[in-house]
């Protein structure tokens, strides 16, 4: 059953293309860089990973909101996305561990949502012109006078967000008597990630973003771990200092998605804005020290360089991407530091990609 809202919605692209629904969430208007996610299952753990900050989301899954919303599946403390974009969106919801409905938490987190629009064709058109700005609005329903506004709603490229999203003081998570301590650079931390690490024998003390190497240092920790998180990697200066030191310490490192991108950046490789990203639950990535196939969670719009990888002596490309071949792991062949492009504290049907906390356990 979809919902049934009155109200109707408008989607707007920055090139002048629009799309008209019917709203769902709360009333209003709402904006960022559009881009889907291919999930079929998991609409709450996307909506609540703070690397979507700042971003619109098309699920391409065509029903959403059927299994309503469960507080233990959130991976922050709230949504992070800036806008919703839905075909069919249901009214209600049926499993047993639900909280709530979906249209309920999207109100309370005032978060703006548009449904009944063909996604289909919107994600054609994205993979097709590639990411870009959009708005959606309820409130005004002239795709004009909301072209016009587009203006004022800043590109993903040069945006760091990574300080508006991490935590604003350190906090410790996990077991004090564990066997190893951690020092997290939360960029942009999911809560799985921290219960991956912790149920490793982990004890982790997370520092805000912007956090010196030296007062992370001060804990004394085994490792360090640099999270996901959103934005683009190369305005991050701060952190890639950071990074440079950490892994100066000769202290074993582990980073995921945007601490994968750092790690590159400290050691002179570039990044760049993918053409739409990689956003899904079915992404394919070789393992080339083994040779073996792992099916992962991805969601990322920037990507480390191939041609600058290749030319560094330092630094081995470990995983790549199957559909296109750009570089998802790479470690460091003079230090314990290692990152993927990835999710593997995800759980999308298979756990293939779990041994790399293992790995990082194994280096501590």
């Amino acid at each position: 059953m979809k919902y049934q809202s009155k109200e109707k919605a408008v989607l707007v692209l920055e090139d002048g293309t629009y799309f008209i629904g019917k709203a769902i969430g709360r009333k209003g208007t709402s904006g960022g860089e559009i881009c889907f996610n291919t999930g079929m299952t998991g609409y709450q753990e996307i909506y609540t990973d703070p690397s979507y900050y700042g971003q619109v989301v098309v699920n391409t899954t065509s029903h959403i909101g059927n299994y309503g919303v469960n507080e233990n599946e959130e991976e922050s403390s709230k949504p992070k996305i800036s806008g919703l974009v839905v075909n069919s969106y249901s009214s209600i919801h049926s499993r047993y561990q639900s909280s709530g409905s979906l249209q309920e938490y999207l109100e309370t987190n005032n978060i703006v949502g548009i449904s009944n629009v063909d996604t289909r064709r919107i994600v054609r058109y994205i993979r097709t012109r590639g990411a870009m700005n959009c708005l959606i609005s309820s409130e005004e329903l002239d795709p004009a006078i909301l072209t016009e506004r587009l203006a004022g709603v800043p590109s993903m490229e040069g945006l760091e967000l990574s300080s508006i999203v991490s935590t604003q003081e350190p906090y410790f998570y996990g077991d004090p008597a564990s066997e190893y301590k951690v020092a997290v650079l939360d960029i942009g931390i999911k809560r799985n990630i921290l219960k991956n690490l912790s149920s490793r024998g982990c004890y982790l003390q997370v520092f805000p973003a912007k956090t010196s190497f030296e007062e992370m240092n001060s804990w004394n920790p085994n490792g360090f771990f640099l999270s996901n998180g959103p934005g683009d990697p190369s305005v991050m200066q701060y952190a890639v200092e950071t990074v440079k030191k950490i892994v100066a310490s000769n202290k074993p490192v582990f980073g995921i998605c945007l601490g994968h991108q750092l790690l590159a950046l400290a050691n002179g490789i570039s990044t760049f804005k993918m053409h739409h990203g990689h956003r899904g639950i079915n992404h394919p990535i070789k393992n080339i020290e083994t040779g073996l196939c792992e099916v992962t969670s991805q969601n990322h719009g920037f990507c480390v360089s191939r041609e600058d990888t290749d030319k560094n002596d330092n630094v081995e490309v470990t995983h790549i991407n199957l559909n296109d071949n750009t570089v998802a792991g790479i470690k460091l062949k003079d230090k314990p530091a290692f990152s993927v492009q990835y999710h593997p504290e995800s759980s999308p049907g298979p756990h293939d990609s779990r041994y790399l906390f293992d790995s990082f356990i194994d280096l501590m």
